[in-house]
């Protein structure tokens, strides 16, 4: 016979709702913030099988209520597996990756198929007396990715398995716009009609990115990283979460999450936060409240462009010397940049140099050259260049010059994106003109800083 628990005293239920009050005022600020913005929601496969997918659907559904904007991209590992071991198969792995050959391809395609209609739906559905009655959610998948593939790897072809090339992300937007759920399979498409097998962190933070997303948020099993002492590592900047990341080299499912949620925020995602996919109600816990319930990994917030100093020589250096060993910068000694260091510009992230360019005026002929334009690797498709393309172009005007041109071998394209036009030996200056390298060959750029 089951036992029933004892009704709660009258001050014990008052309790309880007041606790419940202060909680839903708290949130307040949070539910404001969350508003209209985009998040990209990465749940593995493992989680689609876990008892407590339910409740994370209907957290899922807490969220579309209250105007965010959601795009969920989900894995099929494990489904794969069973697919494969049904038909008395399985994969080889190289790196964690699956070499997916044709035949494995099919069971691939099909499993990720079976897993998109069940998640879509579990968001179908609108029971009466259940979290989800009344939601209405509209579901839209599609071929959003664009994919290539990942070829050989250390002398394994790696076949079917690719990664992503492009993520139409005006069509998501739209879809996004109409106050859709975009739910996304770790499937890409090539132009020659190919399909290939995606890892799922690899889709999640290209997403992210291509959307401009404000979080991703990755679950997975263990939540919130933990440092050496298993203690929860509550934020993260980049800089501490690579040095995690070396701690975190031999276990896969924390080194994948924290691994995307770095490489999303050093591309411009200003938040990305990992959170068990096991713990009921892990996503509003972490969004709605003040401490939260996994790891927020950040992008540094200080940043500041400004004039370069004698003692940011050493940043300079390390920052350009792997272009010069690859021959797309020329080679500068310590001697001529400390001489030379009042021509650049630099952008400085908690102490640390991540992005430079440099202005040579040549006020008689009212021009100037943009020289050395170099992003860190770790921060680079943030637009930091462009930024620091701006702050030159402000120093130019304040010295009366009317063009700038900038001599390149590799990166033609970034300036034309930036409004420079083609141009030749003749557009430089006389002096500029007498060191020009025939040998090396570099194509020269103009742009006006005159209006018209």
């Amino acid at each position: 016979m089951d036992h029933q628990p004892p009704p709660a005293k009258p001050d014990e239920q008052t309790d309880a709702n007041q606790a419940y009050v202060d909680w839903f005022r708290q949130s307040s600020p949070y539910i404001n913030t969350h508003r209209g913005k985009t998040f990209v929601l990465m749940l593995p496969g493992a989680a689609l099988e876990h008892r407590n997918f339910d409740n994370i659907v209907h957290d899922i559904t807490l969220l579309t209520s209250l105007g965010v904007r959601l795009v969920l991209v989900h894995g099929t590992r494990p489904q794969i597996d069973a697919r494969l071991r049904a038909a008395g198969t399985e994969s080889s792995f190289h790196n964690n990756l699956r070499i997916t050959d044709q035949r494995s391809m099919t069971h691939v395609a099909e499993a990720a198929g079976a897993t998109r209609t069940a998640i879509e739906a579990a968001l179908s559905t609108g029971l009466p007396n259940s979290p989800m009655h009344g939601a209405y959610i509209r579901v839209v998948s599609g071929n959003f990715i664009t994919a290539k593939p990942l070829g050989v790897r250390d002398g394994i072809d790696l076949q079917h398995t690719g990664q992503v090339r492009r993520i139409d992300s005006d069509a998501v937007h739209r879809a996004l716009a109409g106050n859709a759920v975009v739910l996304l399979s770790p499937l890409g498409y090539s132009p020659t009609g190919e399909v290939f097998n995606l890892a799922c962190t690899d889709v999640a933070t290209e997403v992210a990115v291509a959307l401009g997303a404000d979080k991703l948020i990755a679950f997975n099993a263990g939540g919130g990283i933990r440092d050496r002492r298993q203690k929860l590592v509550r934020e993260l900047n980049l800089r501490q979460c690579a040095d995690l990341l070396a701690a975190n080299a031999g276990n896969a499912d924390a080194y994948e999450v924290l691994h995307a949620c770095r490489q999303a925020c050093s591309r411009g995602v200003t938040r990305a936060q990992i959170i068990s996919y096991s713990e009921d109600g892990a996503l509003i816990k972490e969004l709605f409240t003040r401490d939260g319930r996994g790891t927020m990994v950040y992008r540094d917030s200080y940043e500041v462009v400004r004039r370069a100093r004698i003692d940011d020589v050493g940043g300079i250096i390390e920052l350009i010397s792997p272009l010069e060993e690859q021959g797309i910068l020329v080679r500068r000694s310590r001697e001529l940049l400390e001489t030379e260091v009042d021509h650049f510009t630099v952008m400085e992230k908690d102490g640390m140099i991540v992005a430079c360019a440099a202005l040579y005026p040549y006020p008689e002929k009212f021009t100037g050259e943009l020289a050395c334009v170099v992003t860190h690797s770790d921060y680079r498709n943030g637009g930091r260049a462009a930024k620091l393309l701006t702050h030159i172009e402000r120093q130019a005007r304040r010295l009366k010059l009317r063009t700038l041109f900038t001599l390149t071998t590799q990166t033609a394209h970034w300036f034309v994106e930036q409004g420079f036009a083609a141009g030749g030996v003749d557009d430089l200056p006389d002096s500029r003109q007498s060191l020009y390298n025939y040998q090396r060959n570099s194509k020269i750029f103009v742009r006006s800083l005159v209006s018209t």
